[in-house]
């Protein structure tokens, strides 16, 4: 069985290097080269078995979700991603594992430029942590403070299919394959963050889901919103499987859609979806940013409607 240094070698021997590293793995600590006129945007991400991933995952998809979920982070900041760190945590150290692994988590880093720098690898339960580092022009990062009262508030993509794919494996009946895609390989909206630059007000990525995420934003903006579920953009392949009533719950709180949820003037709208189109990204105005506190949902009809619960939160219960 291989040791630590083999597996640290394994990973060094696939890794790709961008020419603003300095120096990557296989010292303490990487160096890179932060271009002049940028600000340096930095996230990270746990992933653990049997939190934020069914334990039968495949270990390729392990390896792309682990890197999406953090270039999400930096494509709500606007940000363009540039390096990652990786630190393992596995209960044996498997190559197979780790090869399988890598192949998803390269083959996500070779498409947006992104060079592992360095991380860790140590033994016990399965968990993945990714630290990524974007770079945007200085002044120009997304954050969530920027929302005003009359803004509208847009999401990309669709919203749920993550969470109807964890609805149907907790159900142990059939599942749809293009859900559990959507589960196992989000698509991180890196190239529409890009875009939102200069237009959208505030942003943030969809992890918890849209009530929690949009309300992240509220909180920091100082203001409410109303969000009309009627235009909650829904896939096909959702509607097929689940009814108007329970999608909503999945829609508003289920999480892992890694989609972006953005506020903008309305006078902003035509450039907006000019950008997006221009990316392949499509997205939808659900609702508009009200001046008080809160967020409020109405159903097609009207009437309020109140999510039975927020959102995922870590120490109070799972998705």
């Amino acid at each position: 069985m291989p040791g630590e240094f083999d597996l640290i070698d394994r990973i060094r021997a696939r890794a790709g290097r961008r020419p603003d590293v300095v120096l990557g793995i296989g010292d303490d600590a990487a160096v890179l080269r932060v271009p002049p006129g940028h600000d340096l945007v930095v996230t990270s991400d746990t992933l653990v078995a049997g939190v934020h991933f069914p334990a039968e995952t495949g270990a390729a998809d392990l390896g792309w979700k682990a890197l999406a979920v953090n270039l999400s982070d930096l494509a709500a900041m606007a940000a363009a991603p540039a390096w990652c760190t990786l630190a393992l945590t596995l209960p044996d150290a498997d190559a197979g594992f780790v090869d399988a692994f890598l192949d998803g988590f390269l083959e996500l880093a070779d498409e947006h430029g992104v060079s592992l720098v360095g991380g860790d690898t140590t033994g016990g339960p399965l968990s993945i942590t990714v630290t990524a580092h974007g770079l945007v022009p200085a002044g120009e990062a997304l954050r969530r403070d920027g929302a005003r009262a009359g803004d509208e508030v847009w999401v990309t993509g669709t919203l749920g299919d993550a969470a109807g794919a964890l609805a149907q494996w907790r159900a142990g009946g059939p599942f749809s394959a293009k859900l559990r895609y959507r589960l196992d390989r989000p698509t991180p909206r890196v190239a529409a963050g890009l875009a939102l630059r200069g237009l959208a007000t505030a942003g943030i990525d969809l992890s918890d889901g849209l009530a929690a995420d949009l309300g992240h934003v509220l909180r920091a903006s100082g203001v409410g919103a109303r969000i009309d579920l009627g235009r909650l953009p829904t896939s096909r392949t959702l509607a097929d499987h689940f009814d108007e009533a329970q999608r909503w719950p999945l829609q508003l709180c289920g999480g892992d859609d890694y989609e972006l949820c953005f506020t903008a003037p309305a006078s902003a709208a035509f450039a907006i979806e000019q950008a997006l189109a221009a990316c392949g990204v499509t997205a939808t105005v659900v609702g508009q940013v009200q001046a008080g506190a809160g967020l409020a949902c109405v159903t097609p009809e009207g009437e309020d409607y109140a999510p039975a619960q927020a959102g995922f939160q870590h120490f109070q219960g799972v998705h």
